[in-house]
């Protein structure tokens, strides 16, 4: 069993999280065990209260580390379209893609009920609203302007409009619907809504 002074604040941090979220994509949200995560990084489980406090803010690092991933997954997608126009069309697709590819540690970010009272520290915020800038960048560019808090709340609706054709998608009930590509009426109707957007200008 390692001790804490084994590594720095930082390092044990950083290893208990990524210990903890590679037990997420093997055992799922609702199998997931603190404890299975602490002995796995060579520790015990008190370890993981004393460095995080609780194991709500324990999930909340483990999927901050989703989302941060998520980021990289959707900006790696988009470096490889050399399409400008193409440009959300890949964005939906690698939405869907890295859920699927992740499906256990994209669904705990939901599966898991914040408390009210435990806010999100600054380091967490930033990465988490990676995934919303990069979307708010490319709808930006396809509008060809910015209209301020009117993009903004434009880019949270088509994540949104986006998330739910995933989620039920990876739930199976687009397939019980008979709808054989739920990433193609995803795409639709962005476009439909960026469409009639770019028709407001």
């Amino acid at each position: 069993m390692a001790r804490r002074s084994d590594h720095t604040p930082k390092e044990l941090r950083q290893l208990l999280v990524t210990c903890g979220h590679a037990l997420m994509a093997e055992t799922g949200f609702a199998k997931f065990s603190a404890r299975a995560a602490a002995r796995r990084a060579g520790y015990t489980v008190g370890t993981i209260y004393n460095v995080f406090g609780s194991l709500d803010s324990y999930l909340l690092a483990i999927n901050t580390r989703t989302f941060s991933l998520w980021a990289d997954w959707l900006e790696a997608a988009l470096a490889r379209c050399a399409d400008t126009d193409a440009r959300i069309e890949a964005l939906v697709r690698s939405y869907f893609s890295f859920a699927e590819a992740n499906r256990d540690c994209w669904m705990a970010i939901y599966d898991h009920r914040r408390p009210m009272a435990l806010a999100l520290d600054e380091a967490d915020m930033r990465e988490r609203h990676r995934l919303t800038a990069i979307v708010d960048r490319e709808v930006t560019t396809a509008l060809g302007r910015d209209d301020g808090e009117a993009t903004r709340r434009l880019v949270r609706s088509l994540i949104a409009t986006v998330h739910g054709h995933c989620a039920l998608h990876l739930g199976g009930s687009y397939a019980l619907m008979d709808e054989p590509d739920p990433q193609a009426q995803a795409i639709a109707r962005v476009n439909e809504i960026l469409g009639a957007n770019r028709a407001l200008n």
